[in-house]
């Protein structure tokens, strides 16, 4: 899948305070040069789950772990058929990782920057010094004759690590052969070197309330900005305001500056009644830390009349959003204000959708209900470093793995976070899963439909998503 920029890429790195910056210059007033990540570029931090799965992920497959203690570590998600990730550390992008959702694993894809903070003990083919100039100018693959020794795991289809007699990464690639086919090898390619855009790793502890400090101009900038876009925008619409709040991390952000900017206004909770219990906690205990009151509009009995009668939604037919959440959000405004605005956390570093949205809209669906986006030139970092600096309540389930909040089982999630919501909540699956043999059973289809998430597609379907957050 290709790459789409959504915005200018914002990432640098500060070697001197070792934390990521949003601008080419850090608070502390060293430069920051900038990290050649994947498009978008919407990288965030990675919490302690995050690391320990990266480093399982390598250690298995290298025999050491990646990401050292002390260090700041991101991940930057990036276009792929089921999920990948970049992992950014020491201003590097140290390699990815990658879901294979027809084999149910995740695969290491290190470069070479990676050898910086990890000695390969598996997986690494060693090359006689005359074949490294070719390998590292050419990227030339590394072939018999050159080949000095193969670490006995290499198996046919291994990411390794190509070393020197020296002890020093080289390069990176894919064995072509297994280590016994290798050994007796007088010619032929024995890896495929892979060729990355290079970046400069520089290792350094560090942690983030030192990322807050070192963004602090960025981060007053941004809040300047968006509060005074929240005061204009109100200033041009005498309405009831609210924020539209998910339990997600941008709706929060949203919620800080506009409590910034015009003091308390209700949360406008849309409650599809698929909600992790981790977000209904969520709204609950930011409704209690800042004395505001909850409006909710509940979608519950909507999605599974729906259901019944149109089977479940799919990521080429998600008519999940306009049932659940935009049509009872649309009885609730006009139930409670008659008409309101309310600010909403979108950001266009989230989808090509999101690039093109009017920054004040009204969507078809809810012509009584005036949106605005306060945030939409933020990163994901920008929320996460501002959130960090308010000490703000955000949602747990990002400490677990989930970089997005919503529907628990929704058809837009990657393959790999699904497993991990069916591991994590059995008995909310086990709901679903019973929703969806019922389905099945009803319209003839084979069990794999279930099984292998067939349900996901449609292939008679059309997008007609109408994206309320």
């Amino acid at each position: 899948m290709r790459p789409s920029y959504l915005g200018k890429i914002l990432l640098h790195w500060c070697d001197s305070c070792h934390v990521p910056v949003l601008a080419p210059r850090c608070s502390c007033g060293a430069p920051a040069r900038e990290v050649p990540v994947t498009p978008p570029g919407d990288a965030r931090p990675a919490f302690a789950a995050d690391i320990e799965m990266v480093n399982r992920i390598y250690e298995e497959s290298f025999g050491a772990p990646l990401l050292p203690p002390g260090h700041i570590a991101l991940l930057n998600k990036v276009p792929e058929v089921d999920r990948m990730e970049e992992i950014v550390c020491g201003g590097a992008v140290l390699g990815q990782i990658r879901y294979i959702s027809a084999k149910g694993v995740w695969e290491p894809i290190p470069r070479p920057e990676a050898a910086v903070f990890l000695k390969p003990v598996k997986k690494y083919v060693v090359v006689d010094d005359g074949a490294i100039r070719s390998i590292q100018e050419e990227g030339a693959s590394v072939l018999a004759p050159g080949l000095v020794s193969v670490e006995e795991s290499v198996q046919e289809g291994d990411e390794v690590f190509i070393m020197s007699r020296q002890g020093e990464c080289v390069g990176v690639g894919r064995a072509k052969v297994d280590a016994s086919t290798a050994k007796t090898m007088k010619k032929g390619s024995i890896v495929r070197t892979r060729k990355n855009v290079r970046s400069a790793a520089v290792p350094g502890p560090a942690d983030w309330d030192k990322a807050v400090q070192a963004n602090k101009d960025v981060l007053d900038r941004s809040e300047a900005a968006s509060v005074e876009f929240i005061r204009s925008v109100c200033e041009r619409n005498p309405l009831p305001v609210n924020v539209s709040y998910s339990g997600g991390k941008d709706s929060l952000a949203t919620l800080l500056v506009v409590l910034k900017a015009i003091g308390k206004v209700p949360l406008l909770f849309a409650d599809t009644g698929l909600e992790f219990p981790e977000t209904y906690e969520n709204v609950r205990r930011v409704s209690d830390h800042y004395g505001l009151e909850i409006i909710e509009a509940s979608g519950e009995k909507d999605f599974w009349e729906t259901f019944s009668s149109q089977g479940p939604p799919a990521v080429n037919f998600r008519w999940c959003c306009r049932v659940c959440k935009l049509h009872p959000v649309r009885r609730t405004i006009d139930e409670t204000w008659g008409e309101c605005l309310s600010f909403i956390g979108q950001r266009k570093y989230e989808s090509f959708r999101r690039l093109k949205s009017k920054r004040v809209w009204r969507n078809s669906h809810v012509r009584n209900q005036l949106s605005a986006a306060p945030i939409q030139n933020w990163t994901a970092l920008h929320v996460w470093l501002y959130m960090f600096r308010e000490k703000a309540p955000h949602n747990v389930l990002y400490e677990h793995g989930l970089d997005r909040i919503g529907c628990f089982m929704c058809p837009s999630s990657d393959i790999a976070i699904l497993e991990g919501i069916k591991e994590r909540y059995p008995d909310l699956w086990e709901s679903w899963t019973a929703k969806l043999e019922d389905w099945r059973d009803s319209r003839g289809l084979p069990a794999e439909w279930v099984s292998e998430a067939h349900w996901r597609m449609r292939s008679e379907g059309s997008d007609e998503e109408d994206s309320y957050y």
